[in-house]
């Protein structure tokens, strides 16, 4: 099993990213798949999910209205589109699969990928 991020990187304020999460060795769209961050020092931060079944989408309140997460069952794959990228969004996002909306901890998903960064500077 594995789920590969990319997509991340140093974008200034109010600009744009398009997060990535390649999903392999399980069945993909059984899975609710979520997006959960971790800035540096802090505890994890979940930030948006998707369900499986009817594609209803789930943010937390800090990022709805600027980021936008979808998923292509036919190419494995779910995505973080970011606008309006602030400082505090800086951190390291992670993809994950198998859990209830807004788990936080990775020992609760059944899958968690490796991360990848995003920094948010001028």
């Amino acid at each position: 099993v594995q789920l590969v991020e990319s997509g991340g990187g140093l974008v200034q304020p109010g600009g744009s990213l398009r997060l990535s999460c390649a999903a392999s060795g399980f069945t993909f769209s059984s899975y609710d798949m979520s997006w959960v961050r971790q800035a540096p020092g802090k505890g994890p931060e979940w930030v948006s999910a998707i369900n499986s079944g009817d594609g209803n989408t789930y943010y937390a309140d800090s990022v709805k209205g600027r980021f936008t997460i979808s998923r292509d069952n036919a190419k494995n794959t779910v995505y973080l589109q970011m606008n309006s990228l602030k400082p505090e969004d800086t951190a390291v996002y992670y993809c994950a699969a198998g859990a209830p909306i807004a788990t936080m901890y990775p020992n609760e998903y059944d899958y968690w990928g490796q991360g990848t960064q995003v920094t948010v500077s001028s």
